[in-house]
């Protein structure tokens, strides 16, 4: 039995699964709100990388990192380095793991294709 609230169901959530990830969506307004939980053991460039198509996660991510650590490698090989309770933005362009002994869980916000220009992020 699962006592961790931040894995209970979402209310209004739809729930979908890529590459071992789970991504809960809410829409709220003219943005989104998801919980994405990355395994023990994930990493973008082999747990998705052949099913996205791209050498690196073209995905901003911005949020708060709720549980767990997690290291982003960007395409000039500057590495940064996240550990819950911390805010996080991530442009475009990067390659990134979970650390620790946890599951990562990361409640981003989103503008579907205008996150990066609508939250000021830099491209890859």
């Amino acid at each position: 039995m699962n006592t961790n609230p931040l894995l209970s169901p979402m209310k209004g959530a739809t729930r979908r699964e890529i590459g071992g990830v789970i991504v809960d969506v809410v829409q709220t307004g003219n943005a989104r709100v998801k919980r994405i939980v990355y395994p023990l053991g994930f990493r973008w460039s082999k747990s998705l990388k052949d099913i996205v198509g791209t050498e690196l996660c073209m995905h901003a991510h911005v949020g708060f990192l709720a549980s767990g650590e997690f290291d982003i490698q960007y395409a000039d090989g500057t590495v940064e380095h996240f550990v819950a309770p911390q805010a996080v933005a991530i442009a475009p362009g990067h390659d990134g793991w979970v650390v620790g002994t946890e599951p990562a869980i990361l409640i981003e916000f989103d503008f579907e294709g205008e996150t990066v220009e609508r939250l000021g992020l830099t491209r890859e």
